[in-house]
């Protein structure tokens, strides 16, 4: 069975229905799943693509999970905007290959959609910034090109030559994402060259005197400092500037992973942990978190694209001497992410954005309050940004586990586990659109009664 054209009218209204039903569940659909789907279909005969979709969601829909709904507190997740959901679902129906600049104007959209998101962060002019699809592609593209640099400054070429032609570089973290530590194996760098700097006491932000000592150790040598704008475990932020200061003194690559924390920027009661970001050599953000766009998006921006395209230029007769988007990325061909969010900007505005941000960030102070009302439970950090982090009191890991089952069975919300300051602990993080007051007051609820089961 070959598919026809006339089967896209059949197929897509049966899909914007079947959407349209899952969306309008989202606020009440059980946050995360527990049911497993059924098993799979026999391959081998074809029924069509409306066939396919009713089977589909008879077999499986009822397994997902409503991750992009007002409670879904794992990880860092986003939803999807309205505005979002349409401009992902062209991006699909227009399928560009946002590669290069030649018989498309989706490349210029990216573009276009780049320069406000830097206006957006307060980033400067001469940042370049391309899409890729989240926090490893973006770290890793930063710190090749943190890489190339580097040794570019001691005559090295690394991108023609090899890691076998330069002297070893040194990562320097207070409280590096695991993305980081992907990237740096993918890159041969080697996870072992990550030198974790002591935090400051009851933070997750790095102590900048032991960062100072550990840079002045390096003297000189190739080094690249890893910043946090929005801690994955806690939300706390590294002093950007003062880490800005001692780069540059140092001439170390500060690269700053804002995957969420960058939105930090259009809250006012947040801006200022944001001071610095401007003399990053680079800096990272994850748009399917906190800008509410589905996955997978991201950006990764440098002040240095000509040893970015140094890493990632594709050599080729019928590609040319250019300056399209396939030199600056690590893949070739890239889906037209920018869309959604260019219609999230365009839909929403900078009011709007904040707005949400603003939101999620007062809301989990308000379940943070609340936590602290419920007898058993303890605080484990300030909330920073939009994370809170709690734990059972006097529970070992097992205990947290167990308790962790019952809440997030029940539905109403979902979190995950965490350790943090040598605790068991459970982490729950705000960043989806819908999330209002009643949510809080639904997670309450469902945390007092899994400590009563």
């Amino acid at each position: 069975m070959n598919p026809q054209v006339d089967e896209y009218q059949g197929v897509l209204a049966a899909a914007s229905l079947a959407a349209g039903e899952f969306l309008q569940t989202l606020p009440t659909r059980a946050a995360g799943a527990t049911a497993r789907g059924a098993s799979a279909p026999d391959f081998n005969t074809p029924v069509g693509a409306e066939a396919a979709l009713a089977e589909f969601r008879a077999r499986h829909e009822a397994a997902m999970s409503g991750s992009a709904g007002p409670r879904y507190w794992g990880f860092v997740t986003g939803g999807a905007t309205p505005a979002a959901l349409a401009g992902d679902w062209l991006a699909s129906v227009y399928d560009q290959n946002v590669s290069n600049d030649i018989g498309s104007v989706a490349s210029r959209i990216e573009r276009d959609t780049v320069a406000e998101l830097c206006a957006l962060f307060g980033l400067p002019d001469d940042f370049g910034g391309v899409f890729v699809s989240g926090a490893t592609q973006s770290n890793l593209t930063a710190l090749a090109t943190a890489r190339q640099s580097l040794h570019t400054r001691i005559g090295i070429d690394i991108a023609q030559r090899g890691l076998g032609s330069a002297p070893p570089l040194q990562v320097l973290a207070g409280a590096a994402h695991s993305s980081v530590l992907k990237a740096m194996a993918v890159l041969g760098l080697g996870r072992d060259a990550l030198q974790p700097v002591a935090t400051m006491p009851g933070r997750t932000a790095v102590d900048i005197d032991a960062m100072a000592n550990a840079l002045a150790a390096r003297a000189g040598r190739p080094t690249i400092v890893v910043a946090s704008a929005g801690e994955v475990n806690t939300g706390d932020f590294d002093d950007l500037a003062a880490l800005a200061d001692l780069c540059a003194e140092q001439g170390a690559w500060l690269h700053v992973d804002g995957a969420f924390g960058l939105f930090a920027a259009l809250s006012p009661d947040h801006a200022l942990r944001l001071r610095g970001i401007e003399r990053a050599d680079s800096v990272t953000v994850d748009l399917h978190k906190w800008l509410n766009v589905p996955y997978d998006s991201a950006v990764v921006f440098t002040r240095e694209p000509e040893a970015q395209r140094a890493v990632f230029r594709a050599s080729s007769a019928y590609l040319g001497d250019s300056t399209d988007p396939l030199h600056y990325t690590p893949e070739n061909s890239r889906r037209f992410r920018a869309l959604p969010a260019w219609m999230t900007l365009r839909a929403y505005g900078r009011d709007g954005i904040a707005e949400w941000v603003q939101r999620d960030c007062t809301l989990a102070r308000a379940f943070a309050d609340g936590l602290r009302g419920i007898d058993g439970i303890d605080l484990l950090s300030d909330v920073h940004l939009n994370i809170v982090c709690f734990a059972l009191r006097d529970a070992d890991a097992a205990t947290r586990d167990r308790f962790l089952d019952r809440l997030n069975r029940d539905g109403r919300v979902f979190m995950t586990p965490t350790v943090l300051f040598g605790r068991p602990g459970i982490r729950a993080a705000l960043s989806n659109w819908m999330t209002q007051a009643a949510d809080i007051e639904i997670a309450l609820a469902a945390v007092r009664d899994a400590l009563r089961d």
